[in-house]
């Protein structure tokens, strides 16, 4: 168990911020997160944020997941004072950070999410990983199931997840995972090409259009100018900012932006 000091990272906020559907609040201020196969609890206090987890591996996984070695201070403060709505956006959700996810689980999370709402993608994932995921056990016994691998999901017919509720998206995974499985896709190639390849190998994906690719790049691959743009964003973009979102501004950390637009709209009153 560890404490970190850090500015700009609030656990509640990075759980509702529709990045992450394997995290959530176990009870006031006590948040779990499954990520692949591992595990981690984690809460705030006066002290800073506290990891139960080992030094070891704090360091070989859960600080580069959180992005915590980032500066995020340094996004906010290249922010336009005088755009006061991203300003208002970003001070709501300045606790936010781009989570680094495994890939794989990324391209089926989006995969699902499309059409879905946040409350069912939880429950579609959560059947899923109980059904073809691993069954593991947390270091203070709590049971859990680990994100299913491609070759689980492979030999399933098409319709097969169905059964977890993803209705029509139940062959995008299936033939996502099949691809996967047989090299059609690479997910080691894919991990090592800049942005721009990167899209494009994931456009090949059975069922991922133009938003889930940038959801993918930015939430597995840490893009951090993948800037998916879905219905919240579009209405943000049509509403303020009609002559164009300022990109050269914000060149190579536009994701960052994107997520405090997402939340903001999320969650405002």
């Amino acid at each position: 168990m560890i404490t970190i000091k850090t500015d700009h990272f609030d656990p509640g906020q990075i759980c509702d911020s529709g990045q992450c559907f394997r995290m959530k609040e176990l009870q006031d201020g006590i948040y779990e997160v499954i990520s692949r196969d591992r595990y981690l609890r984690l809460w705030q206090q006066e002290e800073g944020t506290v990891f139960d987890c080992s030094q070891e591996e704090f360091d070989s996984y859960w600080s580069a997941y959180f992005d915590l070695q980032n500066d995020y201070g340094i996004y906010l403060e290249k922010i336009n004072p005088r755009d006061a709505y991203l300003t208002q956006a970003a001070d709501t959700a300045k606790g936010v950070r781009i989570l680094k996810q495994d890939l794989w689980e990324m391209i089926v999370t989006f995969l699902i999410s499309q059409q879905n709402n946040i409350k069912r993608i939880h429950r579609c994932i959560d059947m899923m990983c109980e059904t073809y995921g691993k069954k593991c056990m947390a270091a203070d016994g709590t049971v859990y199931y680990a994100f299913p691998e491609p070759e689980a999901l492979a030999p399933l017919v098409d319709d097969a997840l169905m059964t977890c509720n993803l209705g029509y998206r139940s062959k995008y995974v299936v033939r996502t995972a099949r691809a996967v499985q047989s090299g059609e896709i690479d997910l080691k190639k894919i991990k090592e090409m800049t942005y721009p390849k990167a899209k494009e190998e994931l456009l090949k994906c059975y069922g991922v259009g133009e938003k889930v690719a940038d959801c993918i790049c930015l939430f597995a691959l840490h893009d951090l100018d993948a800037f998916p743009v879905d219905t919240h964003i579009r209405q943000v973009l049509d509403e303020h900012y009609r002559r164009g979102f300022p990109n050269r501004r914000y060149k190579g950390f536009r994701g960052v932006m994107q997520q405090y637009i997402f939340y903001y709209e999320l969650h405002k009153k």
